[in-house]
């Protein structure tokens, strides 16, 4: 299993490697750009079927890969956006992973801790768009350091600028991830700063062929990043870091890694996709531009060709429903129909996009039901497709004792990669997502429908990678 684009479109890419013609143009495109530069009763995800997919679970199987094909398509056809950006957030190497927002990569900045600073863009597909976070932490011994580095448009380097400004060069860029949507902007950023040392989990990876490093477009400079600071030298970076990395094998197929990196000074933990929160209203990358909004009008509707009103409730709602789709691909709350009838009714005028293309029926009580389940007012959780991931790495303790590092440290906050930041979460409450493994089981809090697909796919594509 490819580790971790968002679930809807973590399912879609799982078996595509960052190609070698889009990493040439990475590499050739880059050197020029730096010049310019309550807790309710779990359910089990992999226990006995309760009965199977029967009913309409029993279709998702059939109708999961008609919806790639169909989302695919789709996506190559969707009408350009009408709404406008600056110049300044155009990102040229788009295409080297050809999702939303494509070229359009707008950045917000916000201060989520003291001298630490989230960057946040946008990845989706069908517009269900999540943020995609690249953090940056002020060191006390001077300079910046990044971690999960994004998209390095003109807009996100000249918001990045002030803080070189007043703080220092940037000194340190960490990729911790071998997931395709946060390597894919890696090396451009490190192109941009080549005086940095780059760092990145040392389990890079392609598939179905394996690639060396610079067809990847990763810089010749990258170092691999030690699994843990334990052991190392008190001045590693700065003396101010702890980190230490999770490595899962989930198949044959992949690797998952993830980094947690404690700032001592201003007790937040970094994190890239191991944990995360969600609560009712949108981030505020969502909210940040019209043309970024029409994602939560599109999800808010109820009938394909509707023009739902720009609301705080309807953000709200279409808000819920990103989130479901991001987790569960088909949730419980939706009936599917990925035939010909959605697509009888598309209208290519239609001003929200995609024709107006609606191959989910929601039904409200369940919906809401579910998000409330699966957000539990912010409370900290995992991907579904994540928790998968890591439960293969309980048999041999090596999420155990990821944990149990990570709770040592002591940290106020967590800035995740996705979803909502910061969490307000220290390391007696940072176990909790992880008890699945303590007890044994792959158990979540999630609603049984809503793993339906998930708990089915595990024991076949999934029980690959």
């Amino acid at each position: 299993m490819r580790s971790s684009p968002p679930p809807l479109l973590r399912l879609l890419l799982a078996t595509l490697p960052l190609s070698t013609a889009a990493s040439r143009v990475q590499a050739s495109s880059t050197s020029q750009l730096a010049s310019t530069a309550g807790v309710t009763r779990p359910t089990a995800i992999t226990a006995s079927t309760r009965g199977g997919l029967l009913g309409r679970h029993g279709r998702r199987r059939a109708v999961l890969s008609q919806a790639a094909g169909a989302t695919l398509g789709l996506a190559a056809s969707a009408p350009p956006a009408s709404a406008a950006l600056t110049k300044e957030s155009e990102w040229p190497l788009w295409l080297a992973l050809p999702v939303a927002p494509y070229s359009r990569r707008k950045t917000i900045r916000r201060e989520v801790g003291p001298g630490v600073w989230a960057f946040d863009q946008l990845i989706g597909i069908y517009y269900v768009h999540v943020p995609i976070r690249m953090t940056v932490v002020k060191m006390e011994s001077g300079g910046l350091l990044v971690y999960a580095p994004v998209a390095p448009t003109k807009e996100c380097l000249s918001l990045l600028q002030p803080l070189i400004d007043a703080h220092g060069p940037v000194k340190t860029i960490i990729l911790p991830s071998v997931a395709v949507e946060h390597k894919v902007n890696a090396g451009p950023f490190a192109r941009a700063f080549p005086a940095a040392d780059f760092y990145a989990v040392d389990q890079q990876y392609s598939f179905p062929l394996p690639l060396p490093a610079v067809f990847l477009g990763l810089p010749s400079w990258t170092k691999p990043l030690p699994r843990s600071s334990e052991g190392l030298d008190a001045t590693w970076l700065g003396g101010e870091f702890e980190h230490a990395v999770l490595t899962v094998k989930p198949g044959p197929g992949s690797y998952f890694q993830d980094v947690a990196l404690y700032h001592r000074p201003s007790k937040t933990l970094l994190l890239c996709d191991a944990v995360l929160s969600v609560t009712e209203e949108p981030p505020p990358i969502l909210t940040s531009d019209p043309e970024y909004v029409r994602a939560l009008l599109f999800h808010a509707r109820d009938d394909p060709l509707e023009l739902v009103a720009d609301t705080a409730a309807n953000r709200r709602k279409g808000w819920r429903r990103i989130v479901l789709l991001f987790n569960f691909f088909i949730p419980g709350a939706t009936q599917a129909d990925i035939g010909l009838k959605p697509l009888l009714a598309l209208d290519p005028t239609f001003e929200l996009g995609w024709g107006g293309w609606q191959p989910f029926t929601w039904r409200a009580a369940s919906e809401e039901a579910s998000f409330a389940r699966y957000s539990a007012n912010g409370r900290p959780t995992l991907l579904p497709i994540i928790q998968i991931i890591l439960n293969r790495g309980v048999a041999d303790g090596s999420l155990r004792r990821w944990v149990s590092t990570v709770q040592r440290w002591d940290f106020e906050r967590v800035v995740p990669a996705h979803l909502d930041a910061p969490i307000a979460l220290g390391p007696a409450q940072f176990a909790e997502p992880f008890d699945f493994a303590r007890d044994g089981g792959n158990e979540v809090r999630f609603c049984d429908e809503d793993v339906a697909l998930l708990r089915e796919a595990e024991k076949g594509p999934l029980s690959f990678s």
